[in-house]
């Protein structure tokens, strides 16, 4: 049996398949204390046999086996999870072969496997939901280095007419400070699904994000750009992201028509879980 934990900041999911990738059950778990979150977790995966276990959780995350983080939450403004053990707990209970990474990571690799990015060879995936984090495949590799990706915390340039301070605790008018579902409660009080979409708010959230994605591109070159999470539930946000982008590109370089390039999920809302399994397998089955 391979098991996936997706581990968001608002919930825990986690899930267990067949070796053809066929969920067998899953849970969802709040995401309260660590002690409380890991008990229900364990409840669950403690009625199968794990054969490998692939992990996508919030971060920032340790990832450098060299180092004594590794395997660690580290700064994240979740109360309470700061400096957690997360890997640590998972092995002292479960003695797997494991994948560690983000939980974006694991919905980058979903969605080039079987999402919206199915057939190309890179792609990076970007959530907009209570912040904004983003991930990326090459090669069928996900792309970290001495760190991983932190895509949400870019710095962008200001709408001219936006005076919102931003509401990211670490950078204040970051990408997440001033584009995130965070950032929309934060100017207006509402909830996205509360605002009108004629409001002016949304074509500064698409200026902000499609400056994003301009970079990602300018550094990147990604074969495609997918984006999830739950502002990108409002459908005419997608339009208004290709306007934005078109025109700050400016036709500098060359790429598929813009509807084409940048395309919302595949696998909206299960992104995150199905990677995790696709890494458990590959796990698994590197470890035979």
């Amino acid at each position: 049996m391979l098991g996936g934990i997706e581990a968001g900041g608002t919930k825990f999911i986690g899930a267990v398949c067949d070796n053809e990738l066929n969920i067998i059950d899953r849970v969802e778990i709040p995401t309260t204390t660590p002690n409380e979150t890991f008990k229900h977790l364990f409840d669950f995966f403690d009625k199968y046999q794990l054969n490998s276990l692939g992990i996508g959780s919030f971060g920032p995350i340790g990832i450098d086996k060299n180092k004594a983080d590794y395997g660690y939450l580290l700064s994240t403004p979740k109360k309470g999870w700061t400096n957690f053990d997360f890997l640590g707990e998972i092995r002292k209970r479960y003695s797997v072969p494991y994948v560690w990474t983000t939980d974006v990571n694991v919905a980058a690799y979903a969605e080039i496997k079987r999402g919206a990015a199915k057939g190309k060879k890179s792609c990076v995936y970007l959530t907009v939901g209570t912040g904004i984090g983003g991930g990326a495949v090459f090669k069928d590799q996900l792309l970290q280095g001495i760190n991983h990706p932190e895509m949400g915390h870019i710095f962008v340039k200001r709408h001219e007419s936006d005076d919102y301070w931003g509401c990211c605790p670490y950078h204040k008018d970051c990408l997440e400070g001033l584009a995130s579902g965070s950032s929309l409660i934060g100017r207006t009080g509402k909830l996205g699904e509360m605002i009108d979409k004629r409001d002016p708010i949304w074509d500064k959230q698409a200026y902000y994000l499609a400056q994003a994605l301009v970079n990602y591109t300018m550094v990147l070159s990604p074969e495609i750009i997918v984006l999830g999470g739950g502002v990108m539930k409002q459908n005419h946000m997608i339009g208004r992201i290709h306007k934005e982008f078109d025109r700050l590109l400016n036709e500098y370089v060359t790429l598929p028509p813009t509807e084409e390039y940048i395309v919302p999920w595949g696998l909206s809302g299960e992104s995150g879980i199905v990677g995790a399994l696709l890494l458990a397998q590959n796990e698994f089955d590197q470890s035979k």
